[in-house]
């Protein structure tokens, strides 16, 4: 049963780490080829580097991202704490199911959704669709990554209790004081987690920013959709490789903070 069981893991891992490992050892390949290695170069990654439409779909996708997990993190932390306030159980569970509907949609509704309800708006108003590119893709972003956010919030809210801010309120605090003095410390790996999730979804997202972007606004995803009906230039691969190291790096630093913050609270 362990040989079993060490067989099994080794295979799952193989799985999901081959691809990744593959595309990391090819992307310093000094020919054009995913399939024979002719020599260790440094080729494509100056290729990225020289190359401004990469770089401009990069920037839209970090500037996106950034902004929809900001905006979907400060509403989501707001519902959450609105959510948790309401005193009819028939209209949180109501809340509750409207919320989770963005989250069990399959990608390509919400995207259609999201496509016709702005079609829909650029006809009344009457203006060009590239004007609100950014607007609309954020709109959209922020939509389906809310869901997330209060997923990720609300049972720190629930878990925190009436008890504390009741007490700030006590001694003197105002509701707002009270919320950023004794509830967003308490609920803040909450908020982080959710705005995290919201940031990676978004970096990540696809189906529904093809529906909804526009010809002035390109993430990199479609970016590197655009190439697949030709061929993925190896400069793709480098990128992809940096990537993966930047949040191998976050991952490991992440888990160094919360390993000593462990330590300490085992220590006290």
């Amino acid at each position: 049963m362990k040989h079993f069981n060490r067989v099994y893991l080794i295979l799952i891992f193989g799985i999901l780490y081959i691809p990744i490992i593959t595309l990391i050892f090819f992307s310093f390949n000094s020919a054009n080829s995913t399939a024979v290695f002719e020599g260790f170069s440094l080729r494509w990654y100056r290729e990225l580097f020289s190359s401004p439409d990469t770089f401009e779909a990069l920037r839209n996708t970090l500037i996106l991202a950034i902004s929809a997990a900001t905006l979907s993190t400060v509403i989501g932390t707001a519902a959450a704490a609105g959510i948790y306030r309401m005193k009819s159980k028939l209209a949180k569970n109501a809340i509750n199911s409207v919320t989770n509907i963005p989250m069990m949609n399959p990608d390509i509704v919400t995207g259609m959704s999201m496509m016709l309800f702005f079609v829909a708006l650029v006809g009344i108003l009457s203006i060009d669709y590239e004007s609100i590119g950014f607007t609309a893709m954020l709109i959209a972003h922020t939509t389906f990554c809310l869901p997330y956010v209060i997923l990720s919030v609300l049972p720190r809210v629930e878990d925190l209790g009436k008890s504390l801010t009741e007490a700030a309120l006590d001694l003197g605090c105002t509701p707002i004081q009270s919320f950023f003095k004794v509830e967003l410390p308490n609920i803040l790996p909450g908020v982080i987690s959710g705005f995290t999730m919201a940031f990676t979804l978004s970096l990540d997202d696809f189906v529904i920013s093809y529906f909804v972007g526009s010809s002035n606004f390109q993430t990199l995803p479609l970016l590197i959709y655009s190439m697949t009906k030709k061929k993925v230039t190896p400069d793709m691969y480098a990128l992809s490789t940096l990537i993966i190291i930047t949040v191998f790096i976050f991952l490991v630093v992440s888990n160094v903070k919360s390993g000593k913050a462990r330590r300490k609270e085992s220590h006290k």
